[in-house]
């Protein structure tokens, strides 16, 4: 390919996130508070093991509202329902202007989490009921989440980068979890 047309579009790639980002409101504290109410729970999975999840649920009650989630081994703070980060760090600004429910989970083992932390847990290929892995973990805080935190549509994404990104499910797209 051109030179002349290779290094325009590797410009205009390199600049658009950030000219994206630039655009966007910066949630901020007080932003956040006065948008949302945050929700401190342990969350039972298959095995008994709790998890510890931070809920950040919009005010707005005159619609219902899908969840974007996150579960990492490097903390879910600042723990205590008072404590409002400015800004979440796993979850970029723009889920919580578009009213999506929040959700951030120290992995098994971590932080507030009970049980015992595996650094990149194996996939169990065939699993008996008591078998768990990042996927079955998964699974079970999506299935509690949906049944019961209100105003929710029933729609999850779980989303991450590194370790975070790892403990996503690897579902097939005909895995439905029903209220």
């Amino acid at each position: 390919m051109n030179r002349q047309i290779v290094l325009p579009i590797l410009l205009a790639l390199s600049i658009a996130p950030s000219a994206l980002a630039a655009q966007a409101p910066k949630p901020d504290t007080s932003w956040l508070r006065a948008n949302y109410a945050k929700r401190e729970v342990m969350i039972p999975m298959r095995d008994g093991v709790r998890l510890f999840t931070a809920i950040y649920l919009p005010k707005d009650t005159t619609r219902l509202h899908p969840f974007v989630m996150t579960r990492t081994p490097y903390s879910a703070a600042p723990y205590g329902v008072d404590r409002i980060p400015a800004r979440l760090s796993y979850i970029p600004d723009a889920y919580a202007h578009e009213g999506m429910i929040l959700v951030t989970q120290d992995v098994r083992g971590r932080w507030m989490s009970e049980g015992e932390f595996m650094d990149v847990r194996p996939v169990v290929p065939h699993r008996t009921s008591h078998d768990v892995d990042e996927t079955t973990d998964t699974y079970d805080t999506v299935d509690w989440l949906i049944k019961n935190v209100p105003f929710n549509n029933g729609r999850v994404g779980v989303r991450g980068t590194s370790y975070p990104g790892f403990s996503t499910p690897r579902w097939r797209r005909s895995t439905r979890i029903r209220r």
